[in-house]
């Protein structure tokens, strides 16, 4: 009876969300071998797109998801990977879906006049391509910096960029408008993770993501963190992005660990919902719970019943 009475509990009670850490997929193309940025499409949902570090043709790949396959490899026309090290999803100035790839890694905090970001259109079907590309140069305001992280906040179509360093790095914001001439400058606004590896916004912009190699720092705003995440053992974790329902990212890593797994969201960090769907997931609960507990009692007095029955 008690094991009936469980099963019963457990079919109509509702169940802690989160959940552990698993691998969502795996890269199956060979050609996927530094897998630095990850960022999840909206314009195609199911599809994660995701590039090498450096060297060779400036491309990405969008990858199915559910199965690890390659869809559509997007070429950069007329570029070389020098050092990319993160993307993100945005809008050009008409408001379309575009991928913003980062070429800012500077090992050597000097060796480069400046960093570089370039963006091309997400392409309404997904097929091999060459596109054209929109190139963005910056600077920094305290001086040239190493990083690894773009973010784009979705609200406003902001970017930000954080810093690598050990310790502490930076977390910084662009120009509101970016001139394709000349050089936008960065401008710090907040912390950032040691050693932070990539970084992303979640789909509704109410908070952002900082990865290291073994953590990530959850943010409602700069310098407002939230919680800090243990992330799997990757061999060179840097890729994050969130999934589309903003409630667990999707982490890769550099060299042969082809994984790609799935880090729920501890509650504490899961996007504020909407008064609408607050009002209605209140109104479910409730339903839920006021069944949970009728059944309860129901059962409750069905083993009683029984109970004197067999006495």
């Amino acid at each position: 009876m008690i094991a009936f009475t469980s099963a019963l509990l457990a079919a109509v009670l509702p169940l802690g969300s989160g959940g552990e850490p698993r691998v969502e997929f795996s890269f199956t193309d060979d050609r996927i071998t530094e897998s630095s940025g990850l960022a999840a499409s909206t314009l195609h949902p199911g599809i994660v797109y995701t590039h090498n570090d450096s060297g060779g043709e400036a491309r990405v790949y969008a990858v199915d998801a559910e199965t690890g396959r390659t869809k559509a490899v997007l070429t950069f026309a007329g570029l070389t990977a020098r050092d990319w090290e993160g993307m993100a999803i945005g809008k050009d100035e008409q408001g379309r879906s575009a991928l913003y790839l980062a070429d800012i890694g500077d090992n050597l905090r000097g060796a480069w006049p400046h960093v570089a970001v370039f963006r091309i259109p997400e392409p309404e079907r997904l097929r091999d391509a060459t596109l054209p590309v929109t190139a963005f140069r910056f600077t920094y305001e305290d001086g040239p910096r190493d990083a690894e992280s773009l973010l784009i906040d979705p609200r406003d179509n902001r970017l930000y960029i954080a810093s690598k360093a050990f310790g502490s790095g930076t977390l910084y914001r662009a120009p509101k408008k970016l001139k394709t001439t000349g050089k936008n400058v960065l401008k710090a606004v907040g912390d950032a993770p040691s050693f932070a590896t990539d970084g992303a916004f979640a789909p509704d912009g109410s908070t952002f993501v900082i990865r290291g190699y073994t953590s990530a720092t959850v943010y409602r705003a700069p310098g407002e963190k939230v919680e800090r995440i243990s992330l799997p053992l990757q061999e060179q974790g840097e890729g994050v992005t969130y999934t589309p329902d903003g409630k667990a990212l999707l982490i890769s890593s550099e060299g042969a660990d082809r994984k790609v797994w799935r880090v729920p969201l501890p509650e504490e960090a899961l996007p504020e919902p909407s008064p609408t769907a607050a009002a209605a997931e209140k109104g479910t609960s409730g339903t839920n719970k006021g069944a949970g507990l009728l059944l309860l009692g129901g059962v409750t007095l069905a083993a009683v019943f029984l109970g004197r029955r067999r006495k």
